[in-house]
């Protein structure tokens, strides 16, 4: 192989690799926007966005909104219990608009999402340590890095974390 077609096909790799780089790119922020939730019913925000961000139905699967609406009078440590007819309506509109039971985002029966294998891996590279600050205090306190949570948007583009 002559040194012309050896730098032709080096070219092309480049090119190639750059094209597939940016296609990446562009499929992972297309998942990002995906994340931002559509879905809105008012008393869904109005209950579950008293005491914390409303998640976002898509974060878990519907088997484990049934289990987190099931027990609301333990609600991590908490009564968050709700007439029969707005937890009624709640679940519905949690189930319509729940994620899947097993595939990307991996909720596999969880009933915290912070223990969801999408979770565990898009906080992988934060340090253990940036979790118990004072801003911050827990996992579930999506808001102290994610600007937008409270609207459910959860792109990567709006995050600030704490220092």
């Amino acid at each position: 192989m002559n040194r012309e077609t050896r730098r032709r096909i080096f070219d092309a790799a480049v090119w190639l690799g750059g094209a597939l780089f940016l296609a990446a790119l562009a499929v992972d922020a297309a998942a990002g926007e995906r994340l931002a939730s559509t879905a809105s019913d008012p008393a869904w925000r109005s209950e579950c966005g008293s005491c914390h961000v409303a998640y976002p139905p898509q974060m878990l699967a519907a088997s484990s909104w049934r289990t987190i609406m099931q027990g609301l009078d333990r609600h991590f440590g908490a009564d968050a219990s709700l007439d029969a007819a707005t937890a009624t309506s709640i679940l519905a509109f949690l189930e319509a608009h729940a994620g899947p039971d097993a595939g990307k985002r991996g909720s596999g029966g969880a009933t915290r999402i912070t223990e969801t294998r999408w979770f565990r891996h898009e906080h992988a590279d934060l340090a253990a340590a940036g979790w118990s600050t004072k801003e911050v205090g827990s996992r579930a306190n999506c808001a102290a890095c994610h600007r937008d949570a409270d609207r459910g948007d959860f792109n990567e583009r709006t995050v600030r974390v704490p220092r």
